[in-house]
């Protein structure tokens, strides 16, 4: 396995029980074998029968990296409400594939392999039976092809002739130096005793972008292989989400791209919807205008002109088109953008499109659904979805199958995008987490989890004619794809779970709070049981990141390793997360370290009163504004906790805001949404003693916890001097601590050998000290 480097320990070594270490990664690597679906599509065969192909990954430990493969399934409806899948008897392994998407028809599927090392980037056209096409990409011709999720955008046009997608633009050529000094670009004159300079610094998108400079459209002609990169487009722009437009003619002519102007400075975007981003339209390179032609965009003898479509709004993102190409559906984060917080309620917008192709700026813009401000209780708390799918639409062409948060759960939605009508359709009455993975025609196949329960596999039917507000139908489907051990089962088994209701403290007076503002948070509860009893187990509060995030219901490996080796779990969606609309997340902004630090606590004090907790045997576990979060009550409440496990946390605001690649969140953080006027990239003497008033080190005084701290070395979210400088000042006045750097991480530590180590050390951690304040209670 990678090796990770430990700090020792500046204090007496903590010696760790081998035995411990032994059992607990054996059960950790059985909690590793359990599969994930990454992605599923559906297929019909000349018979007209549904095919679905799933891509799962399964963590190879001793490899340091996902392995992936495909599995299908002939899919049987047997009745109207029953369904059957005739798996395939081997899935077959998918090695270096980055991307997979399959034609609109369904009969060729493009695979994209990124080579390293900069070696060429491979595109593979498969059909039914064989492989049709591969063409090799040089570096001279563009980088790696965008896969992140976020950029990432491939389309195939409706024809499947030629492919759209965004790729790292080529780059620039670096200086070359040797004996005679400065060789000129392009020169012949170089021999084996010359060198490469490194070249100007390139700004990059921060946190996972690193060495991504320029992101750029391009279009492969898939019969002739030839590409051309798409013009019109300012290098000030940068690029993702690629979409063909509709058009009256035979041959697709325009694209539709998301784009985010950098002119100042490129600020992290992974995990920031805050960016401001427009949708644009472009002509496709490989666009033959006929002679006759009526139709322009922008200036009609300009065919590289690009226009604006969303120049009303702050953010337009996830651009799809409706079947019959009349309306163009888009996702805009306007709030996290208005308000400078990482994320927020979403809302859903469509544009109808001109089918005649007379496109112009600033087309008009229709509300589908607005961002809700505060939800009834039980009502629709607003739009949080991570992603959707590249085909969302069911049969009556207008409504879209969409996975979205409500509150701690995950859950499946049909919207509208006449109406605007917003209807749940997977189960209200369970606390389970629901997802949808593909379409079969008006079907749905989905998978749904719990904190202690594998995913498993649903198929969903619509009771009825009208689809939009039809009851639904959940088959369970048997599948060898999500399995797991015994061991793992067994574990499993002995655990429950529950989410609680957890209400807002001393509000009452207080006239200046928003409704959603006084409204109960809520925390997931997992335990070997949810009934009053005199011996708990030990308790992990788990707090996530974000902190505009929320932690779901689903199956975590990790969390429910910690819950199988004898842990109870409190895990905290403070009053700021996801899923609970817009008042209660910007409740939050400039009240870090006191609202979400008290919110926790009350938590604590909650499952404590319902007798569920052992008080003297409480830890605490938090990455990234969990972190912050972990640490900031290890000082407030320090004879609170009797350990504490921390993963890239923030503990010095004012020393991260002049290293982070998200500094305008220090602000926002500290200040509000004022903080977004304030921010500038040198604080003054004032503004860094606020940033610093509001962290963790300034608490950490008082902090007696035994501390873990888990690092990335190569995060630039919350790059690592942060973590040492705290674990440093706790090691200077005694506190035990330990650091573990893993070298080639990122802020969310989440390469497989990194993650096992991780986990495994805090299993570990949280078992020594929670033994020892057993032992001591019971001598008392």
């Amino acid at each position: 396995m990678e090796n990770s480097r430990v700090v020792p320990s500046m204090t007496t070594p903590v010696s760790f029980d081998e035995e411990e270490y032994a059992s607990q990664s054996m059960l950790l690597q059985e909690f590793s074998k359990v599969s994930n679906i990454e992605q599923a599509w559906t297929f019909k065969s000349t018979t007209g029968a549904s095919q679905a192909m799933f891509l799962i990954s399964q963590t190879n430990l001793l490899g340091n990296r996902k392995r992936k493969h495909i599995l299908s399934s002939n899919i049987s409806r047997e009745s109207t409400n029953t369904v059957s899948f005739q798996w395939a008897t081997f899935p077959i392994e998918v090695t270096g594939a980055s991307v997979i998407v399959p034609s609109p028809s369904s009969s060729k599927l493009l695979v994209v392999r990124n080579n390293e090392n900069q070696s060429p980037t491979t595109f593979e056209i498969w059909n039914s039976s064989h492989l049709e096409k591969d063409f090799s990409v040089p570096q001279s011709i563009h980088g790696s092809v965008y896969a992140d999720g976020w950029f990432e955008g491939i389309s195939w046009d409706s024809s499947e002739k030629f492919i759209a997608y965004v790729a790292e633009e080529p780059a620039p050529s670096k200086p070359t130096f040797g004996d005679m000094g400065y060789t000129k670009v392009g020169s012949k004159d170089v021999d084996s005793g010359s060198w490469q300079g490194q070249g100007s610094w390139d700004e990059d998108w921060g946190e996972t972008y690193a060495g991504k400079r320029q992101s750029g459209l391009f279009v492969i002609d898939i019969n002739s292989g030839v590409i051309r990169p798409v013009n019109g487009i300012p290098k000030s722009l940068s690029v993702g989400q690629v979409i063909w437009a509709p058009s009256s003619r035979d041959s697709h002519q325009n694209l539709v791209f998301v784009g985010w102007p950098s002119s100042k400075r490129k600020l992290g975007i992974k995990y920031c919807s805050n960016r401001p981003c427009f949708l644009y339209a472009v002509r496709s390179p490989f666009h033959e205008p006929e002679a006759d032609s009526t139709q322009h965009m922008g200036d009609a003898n300009d065919n590289s002109s690009m226009i604006i479509l969303t120049d009303g709004t702050t953010s337009a993102s996830r651009p799809r088109f409706s079947p019959d190409g009349k309306l163009l559906v888009f996702s805009s984060a306007k709030c996290s953008v208005e308000s400078g917080a990482h994320n927020a309620t979403e809302s859903l917008h469509r544009i109808d499109w001109p089918i005649d192709g007379n496109l112009c700026s600033s087309m008009k813009i229709i509300d589908v659904v607005p961002a809700v401000m505060c939800a009834e209780e039980g009502c629709f708390p607003g739009l949080y979805f991570p992603s959707i799918l590249n085909k969302p639409w069911l049969s009556d062409g207008y409504t879209m199958v969409l996975s979205s948060i409500w509150g701690s759960t995950q859950t499946i939605l049909l919207v509208n995008v006449l109406s605007g009508n917003v209807s749940r359709i997977s189960p209200s009455n369970s606390n389970f987490s629901w997802d949808v993975l593909a379409l079969d025609g008006d079907s749905l196949i989905s998978v749904c989890s719990s904190p202690i329960h594998i995913p498993q596999i649903k198929y969903g039917l619509p009771i009825g004619e009208t689809l939009s507000s039809a009851p639904w139908s959940w088959i369970d489907v048997s599948s060898s794809i999500l399995r797991c051990s015994e061991k793992v089962s067994s574990s499993l088994s002995a655990l429950q779970f529950s989410i609680m209701k957890i209400p807002v403290k001393d509000i009452s007076g207080d006239e200046k709070l928003t409704e959603g503002h006084k409204r109960p948070f809520e925390a997931i509860f997992v335990s070997s049981s949810l009934e009053k009893h005199d011996m708990c187990d030990p308790l992990i509060v788990s707090l996530h990141g974000g902190p505009h995030d929320v932690s779901l219901s689903t199956f975590s490996k990790s969390l429910a390793f910690l819950a199988s080796v004898g842990f109870s779990l409190l895990i905290v969606n403070y009053r700021g997360s996801l899923g609970f609309g817009e008042e209660a997340l910007q409740s939050l902004p400039g009240n870090v370290g006191s609202q979400d630090v008290n919110d926790v606590l009350n938590a604590i004090d909650h499952v404590t009163n319902m007798g569920l907790v052992d008080p003297s045997k409480i830890a605490l576990l938090g990455n990234s504004h969990g972190g912050f979060l972990a640490t900031h009550l290890i000082g407030q409440a320090p004879d609170k906790f009797v350990a504490a496990a921390v993963r890239n946390p923030v503990c010095n605001l004012s020393l991260m805001v002049g290293t982070t690649d998200i500094p305008d969140w220090c602000y926002v953080g500290a200040y509000g949404s004022k903080g977004k006027s304030l921010f500038t990239e040198a604080p003054s003497a004032e503004h860094l003693a606020e940033l610093y008033r509001k962290s963790p080190i300034s608490h950490v005084s008082k902090v007696k916890a035994p501390t873990l701290f888990l690092l990335g070395a190569m995060d630039v979210r919350v790059p690592i001097p942060d973590g040492l400088q705290y674990a440093r000042a706790l090691k200077e006045k005694g506190v035990e601590v330990k650091i573990i750097v893993f070298p080639n991480d990122v802020h969310a530590i989440n390469r497989p050998q990194s993650d096992f180590e991780s986990f495994l050390n805090i299993g570990v951690w949280f078992k020594k000290y929670c033994n020892q304040a057993a032992g001591l209670s019971q001598k008392n």
